[in-house]
């Protein structure tokens, strides 16, 4: 059997493309494989499918296809054009690749197979590729699933902001609470952010949604209230959060009571910092004692750990009527303990108390964002380690693996819907 035949059948080549030649180059260790299509043949425009006649062809271009052995394979061939009567002169679709690639689909398949198996760096190696390469192979199948991904209603989400740059560079998160998938990423955390994801949800999706659990960032409530049906009684303020800025109002009252110890040379407070931190039960073993002396001092800190532990005690209500006596009692001894942080997180809750009380209509809580922010954080954090070692061995240009390759720095204002479901 001819090379030219052999190599026609592994490639599967459909009409009227044939293999035009085979050259193998031992030195550069490379097959080169020159396709051609034969004369006569009749193409169709690539987006309407419509026959017309050849207008011209493009330069020779080639394509990586599966190796053979130890030599890279290239697929080469001048693509023809075609005269549409309704869209002008269009490129034809070739059979062995999508538009725009180059690379052929058995190629990226075997390299998706590598890439779900090692991370981009490990990859690129054993495929013998450049970091880039097979990170815009990942970013194409993603986008392949994003097309083949079916609309469906999501009744629960999760809406969170994730910094993934100094400078306070943002992005804007959401999440199906009950299938802990991230439905969209949209680029800063301002209003417009959020409503590219519901402007991208058909009236049907709208209506479904039943709960949104969120912090209590004035422009996604906003957002919310303009496109989902009945959305101000949807939202619910997530409790993490809430407890997130009174663990901050707990060290803002630390730090002022250790710089006035320290004015009187008593460093009781010292590298007391993250103990205050903890819930009750998660205290260290190891800590739990001296923990418990601090405690027994009657420090302003003592009193304010124990404000936000109360409040912690709000959620574990069954019904919302006894959450909000609960409540009434809290707000009060909290506003009247005379420590300005907890005094100003105490009014601020207060403010939005209405969402805070939505919980024990939908007991939803940002939980699942906030793994799901875990995880980006440690794939951001391997992206930028091995952006780094790639560029460290090769100088850096503008298609260089560098920190321009981290993904949670969208292009512009991209929507990344449902781009990890």
């Amino acid at each position: 059997m001819r090379d030219i035949d052999f190599m026609g059948q592994l490639l599967a080549l459909e009409y009227p493309w044939r293999v035009q030649q085979v050259a193998l180059v031992p030195k550069d260790k490379r097959l080169d494989v020159s396709l051609e299509h034969r004369r006569g043949a009749t193409f169709s425009c690539a987006e309407c499918g419509q026959p017309g006649p050849i207008y011209d062809h493009l330069s020779a271009r080639r394509w990586r296809h599966l190796d053979h052995g130890e030599f890279l394979t290239w697929l080469h061939a001048r693509v023809p054009r075609v005269s549409c009567p309704e869209h002008g002169v269009r490129q034809v679709q070739v059979p062995w690749a999508l538009s725009g690639a180059r690379f052929t689909l058995p190629f990226e398949s075997h390299a998706i197979d590598t890439l779900l198996e090692a991370d981009v760096l490990g990859a690129s190696r054993l495929l013998s590729l450049s970091w880039d390469e097979a990170w815009h192979v990942m970013e194409r199948a993603v986008a392949r699933g994003l097309q083949a991904k079916k609309r469906r209603v999501i009744s629960l989400l999760g809406v969170d902001e994730k910094s993934f740059a100094k400078r306070h560079r943002y992005v804007t998160l959401v999440c199906d609470l009950k299938r802990a998938t991230v439905e969209y990423i949209g680029f800063d955390r301002k209003k417009t952010s959020l409503d590219a994801y519901y402007l991208s949800l058909t009236k049907k999706q709208l209506a479904g949604i039943e709960a949104m659990a969120m912090d209590m960032w004035d422009p996604f409530i906003a957002a919310t209230v303009d496109h989902v049906p009945s959305g101000r009684d949807k939202i619910v303020f997530d409790r993490y959060h809430i407890m997130a800025h009174m663990n901050k109002a707990v060290d803002q009252v630390r730090r002022g009571e250790h710089r006035r110890l320290q004015e009187e040379e008593d460093n009781t407070l010292a590298g007391t910092k993250y103990l205050w931190l903890f819930a009750e039960e998660n205290v260290p073993e190891i800590k739990a004692e001296d923990f418990e002396w601090l405690r027994s001092l009657h420090l302003k800190t003592g009193r304010a750990w124990a404000i936000k532990e109360a409040l912690r005690h709000l959620w574990t209500y069954e019904r919302k009527g006894w959450a909000l006596r609960y409540w009434k009692d809290w707000y009060f001894w909290a506003t009247h303990s005379r420590l300005k942080p907890v005094v100003k997180v105490a009014k601020m809750i207060q403010g939005h108390l209405e969402n805070v009380l939505t919980y024990f209509d939908h007991r939803i809580t940002n939980a699942t964002s906030e793994g799901l922010n875990s995880k980006i954080q440690t794939v951001k954090k391997t992206l930028m380690d091995t952006a780094t070692e790639t560029t460290s061995k090769r100088p850096f240009s503008s298609t260089a693996g560098g920190l321009r390759c981290i993904p949670l720095a969208p292009r512009k204002n991209a929507n990344y819907s449902r781009a990890f479901g």
